[in-house]
């Protein structure tokens, strides 16, 4: 009996000797996981960077369209670059009916709460395959629109410009590069600028602006031919061409802005450089014209009025009708009056053409600049008719003209014409108007599709008249017979775009 209790005395004492050892072994307890938090302070999807005061939000959408009479997102034929303006409708060969692009792009949002106020900084890029821009199936084009850091009142980087009142993207879904629209910068435009929030919503800022963004041709007339699309060495294209007066300095920009629960208003103006090059291209001895400042002044609103359906729509946004208006003159300064790129030419079959220069000025040997003068409006009202249904009408109007002594640069002492072609009869007069008229249905199924249809009027009015056999001018040209003659007449096009877009950002 006393060894069977001996043993069970052993044995405890042995089991309590281990058991210490092994506790003693034991790890230090780990902390808990710190799990991402939500963060309130701006609105939906953010969330704190774990260990940080920074919050973050990421977004980001997949949209892809289709477009009738139009291309490079939504540019209707002949009034954009030269990819949509070679689409002329001279030939087969030379024009697409229809186009596609397929974008997907990214964006990054981070904002810290400081003694300053919220430091933050916003970027968004992605990439896109577009016709007629890319070159097939397989190209792709990466892009980025904005990257800008807000601090204390300052804005620095690349972001909207701060002419601009309101985005006609809110309305439509042709290229917000509207002809007669001056919210020039949907691709954005680096800046520096200092806002300074008076009190009661109103802020008044102030902000040096990349002028490559707004600038048009100053053509030097004489020193080369002047033809339709000239982007030679001879004009101030800034980044455009090797040889140019450089940028002397960037564009100023003042706004004065007040923003309400009824919506928005502001007063806005700029300073932009029109200065051209030498007399002769590139020789200094030659002398140039005095420098040439142009400007722009205008004025917008955006009014929220009242819809008497459902509170909110289904991406939990107020449910209110906006009317806008935006609207600018200016003189020298084409690149606030328009966002076209210029020059633009209208064509009906093989015998008729509408065409137009966009330049801020003109010059010639011996002379100064004569600047042109321009002046647009935009106006557009959307319906909200459900939750899940909106509808908005747009319209806009252009005119540009060139004073006497500009015209006679162009048009030559005869009158007719002295810019890469000959009329063989008729009027040379470089003055033009255009106008558009749109209507935009959107349909949201669900959260964040976008599902809708945007179609467009679009009608170029030209000064020019008579008719001319010179085929060098024209981008869509090339596969007409030669001699035949081509008349100057106003023209138009109607264009249609359809669009899909998946938004994941909440």
């Amino acid at each position: 009996m006393r060894m069977v209790k001996g043993l069970l005395l052993g044995s405890a004492a042995s089991f309590a000797v281990v058991s210490g050892t092994q506790a003693a072994d034991l790890p230090v307890k780990a902390k808990p996981v710190e799990y991402v938090k939500v963060c309130s302070l701006y609105g939906a999807g953010f969330f704190y960077i774990p260990g940080t005061d920074t919050c973050i939000k990421l977004g980001g959408a997949v949209r892809v369209q289709a477009e009738f009479n139009a291309g490079s997102g939504g540019v209707p034929v002949g009034l954009g670059s030269s990819a949509e303006a070679a689409q002329g409708a001279f030939t087969r060969t030379t024009t697409n009916d229809v186009n596609f692009r397929t974008r997907l792009f990214f964006s990054v949002d981070a904002r810290q709460q400081t003694e300053y106020g919220t430091l933050r900084s916003f970027a968004r890029f992605g990439a896109q395959q577009t016709t007629p821009g890319d070159a097939s199936a397989n190209s792709i084009t990466t892009f980025w629109d904005r990257a800008f850091i807000q601090f204390a009142g300052f804005t620095v980087g690349k972001t909207l410009s701060f002419y601009d009142g309101f985005s006609s993207g809110n309305f439509q879904y042709n290229n917000p590069r509207g002809m007669s629209d001056s919210s020039a910068t949907p691709v954005g435009l680096t800046l520096w600028a200092y806002t300074a929030q008076l009190g009661n919503g109103i802020s008044a800022t102030l902000s040096a602006e990349d002028p490559n963004a707004r600038t048009k041709l100053v053509e030097a007339v004489g020193i080369s031919a002047w033809s339709f699309g000239s982007t030679g060495t001879n004009a101030n294209g800034l980044s455009s061409n090797g040889g140019n007066n450089g940028m002397l300095f960037p564009d100023v920009i003042g706004a004065l802005r007040s923003d309400q629960t009824w919506g928005s208003a502001q007063v806005m103006a700029a300073m932009h450089d029109a200065s051209g090059q030498y007399y002769t291209n590139g020789v200094v001895s030659s002398g140039h014209p005095a420098n040439a400042y142009g400007w722009a002044v205008g004025g917008a609103f955006l009014i929220n009025l009242p819809n008497f359906g459902s509170k909110s729509d289904v991406n939990s946004q107020p449910n209110v009708d906006q009317f806008g208006v935006q609207a600018t003159v200016g003189k020298g300064a084409l690149g606030y009056t328009t966002d076209g790129v210029g020059p633009w030419a209208l064509a009906k079959g093989n015998t008729s053409i509408a065409a137009a220069w966009g330049v801020d000025g003109i010059y010639g040997t011996g002379t100064n600049v004569e600047l042109t003068n321009s002046w647009s409006v935009y106006a557009a009202y959307q319906h909200l008719w459900t939750p899940n249904w909106r509808t908005s009408i747009y319209a806009d109007y252009l005119a540009v003209n060139y004073d006497g002594p500009a015209t006679s640069l162009i048009c030559g002492p005869t009158g007719t014409g002295a810019m890469g072609f000959t009329l063989t009869s008729g009027v040379c007069n470089p003055n033009f108007k255009v106008w558009q008229v749109g209507s935009r249905t959107q349909w949201n199924p669900v959260s964040q599709l976008d599902i809708g249809v945007d179609v467009l009027y679009s009608r170029l009015d030209t000064a020019f008249a008579g008719a001319t056999t010179t085929t060098a001018i024209f981008p869509a040209a090339a596969g007409r017979p030669v001699g035949l003659p081509i008349s100057f007449a106003d023209q138009d096009v109607w264009s249609v775009m359809f669009r899909v877009q998946r938004n994941f950002w909440p």
